[in-house]
């Protein structure tokens, strides 16, 4: 390995004031996976289904007048996200593991385009799932309100606003990786370019991107998730003031989905996230993959609990197979 990086990174290394990008990493997850060929067919199931059913889930509302709600464009907005998110991380992680001691090196440049759209889209699902509690807390707690105030256009424009900020942030985290050397190891231990164990590998300060990581952690998933529970909080309060039971029960259930949503995406999230780059308490494998099927599993998940739990949906979805 020293006589690689001496090829690699010539006499400049020497020149502390030059940045030193090498030609790309060593993606080195799940070397020590036991039943590494069972994973891979999982994978690949996870993410046929996830296309598959999120573009159902796309087709059908596109397709069914009644269902071009601020709602239902929200959910599309999901669908979206959680087919993009897994079509950026799955397929690289197929190739990684058939080829895993001959193809698992990763030029740099395509090291951080991965991380751009890796970052960007979980920042979106959470984004996503915030803007669904949005549209929830206007319906049960301001129902003389909600057709002038959760409007197809304002929907539109909340979910405009969540891309751009998402974009613009993560290309800034992203941007800041190239201000960092790696003139020692180039073995990156995650299923991908992950952002932490990518400027870990870094010979020069990089306090910068820890920071950065730290407030694009509580920006984009606590946040998120703390609106969440405050209009949750308001949300029951409103319902337990309902004085007809029969009330109470429908206004939960159509929340019902949308919590399972939540309770999917952020508890395994955001436990590994605390675990894994705050208190390095938890093991390097266990990590990997703990986080691997906490990114993959939610949006194979989403487009189901959907169309099993709103009746619109599974009507459609039945009545498209049927005619088919």
């Amino acid at each position: 390995m020293s006589s690689l990086n001496r090829f690699i990174f010539p006499k400049s290394v020497t020149n502390h004031s030059a940045i030193i990008h090498p030609p790309g990493f060593y993606i080195i997850g799940f070397k020590s996976f036991s039943y590494i060929s069972a994973y891979i067919f999982f994978l690949v199931f996870v993410y046929l289904v996830t296309v598959v059913f999120n573009g159902l889930l796309m087709y059908i509302i596109a397709m069914d007048n009644k269902l071009h709600t601020p709602k239902f464009l929200a959910v599309v907005n999901l669908a979206v996200i959680d087919a993009l998110l897994n079509t950026s991380t799955i397929p690289g992680m197929v190739k990684t593991f058939i080829f895993l001691m001959k193809d698992n090196f990763i030029p740099f440049n395509l090291c951080l385009v991965q991380m751009f759209f890796y970052y960007t889209f979980v920042t979106l699902e959470s984004c996503a799932l915030a803007v669904l509690a949005y549209d929830r807390l206007v319906v049960i707690c301001f129902p003389l309100r909600q057709h002038s105030v959760n409007t197809l256009r304002s929907m539109t424009f909340i979910i405009s606003v969540t891309w751009s900020f998402t974009v613009g942030i993560v290309s800034f985290s992203t941007a800041i990786m190239t201000r960092l050397s790696f003139c020692n190891s180039l073995r990156v231990f995650s299923y991908f370019c992950d952002y932490a164990p990518v400027f870990r590998l870094a010979c020069n300060d990089y306090t910068l991107q820890w920071l950065t990581a730290s407030i694009l952690t509580i920006l984009c998933l606590g946040v998120p998730f703390g609106f969440i529970l405050l209009s949750y909080t308001v949300i029951l309060v409103t319902v337990f003031r309902m004085k007809s039971l029969d009330s109470r029960k429908k206004a939960l259930s159509t929340c019902v989905e949308h919590l399972i949503l939540v309770a999917v995406f952020y508890i395994p999230i955001l436990v590994i996230f605390l675990m894994g780059f705050y208190l390095r308490v938890i093991d390097q494998d266990q990590r990997v993959l703990s986080l691997s099927l906490a990114s993959c599993i939610p949006p194979c998940i989403n487009p189901m609990v959907y169309s099993l739990k709103t009746k619109a949906i599974k009507v459609r979805a039945l009545a498209v197979f049927v005619k088919k």
